[in-house]
């Protein structure tokens, strides 16, 4: 079984936004994402341990200007904490195992689709295709993505 986890190495390779992002709770610009017009089939791991967050299948167009999805691959891979910053209360999102920052969580998404709206910045993700998924070991998770909806 493979392990996730927070390593020197894996912040040495973070670029100075996904390091923002990730370790010092930072918020990419709107509509500024590499993943936000994504459309390929795959999933989306966590850029510091690669624990598999969210499918294609579950990111939607919310027009908030961040990647958007309905529900995470694996719930057990993200955590959710009060956010009480910027003077309001939010729902923070975290990886379960990396502790990265990656957006919030909020309760105007798709009702037909469990009402969830997960706001992820780009910058906390690395995107792994659906071909290359068995290969970087994340075959456990294709079935949630070919196919699916």
């Amino acid at each position: 079984m493979k392990t996730y986890a927070k390593t020197p190495e894996a912040l040495a390779r973070l670029t100075p936004e996904q390091y923002r992002v990730t370790q010092q709770n930072g918020t990419e610009y709107p509509g500024t994402g590499e993943y936000l017009k994504n459309h390929a089939p795959g999933i989306y791991v966590d850029i510091v341990s690669g624990e598999p967050l969210f499918a294609s299948t579950d990111k939607f167009e919310s027009g908030c200007g961040w990647p958007s999805f309905t529900k995470p691959i694996e719930p057990a891979h993200v955590t959710e904490l009060r956010d009480a910053s910027l003077g309001m209360v939010r729902t923070e999102v975290r990886s379960a195992n990396g502790d990265s920052h990656l957006g919030h969580v909020f309760n105007d998404g798709p009702r037909e689709r469990g009402g969830l709206r997960y706001c992820i910045n780009s910058a906390s993700l690395r995107f792994v295709h659906l071909k290359d998924m068995a290969a970087e070991g994340y075959g456990d998770w294709i079935d949630q993505v070919e196919g699916a909806r």
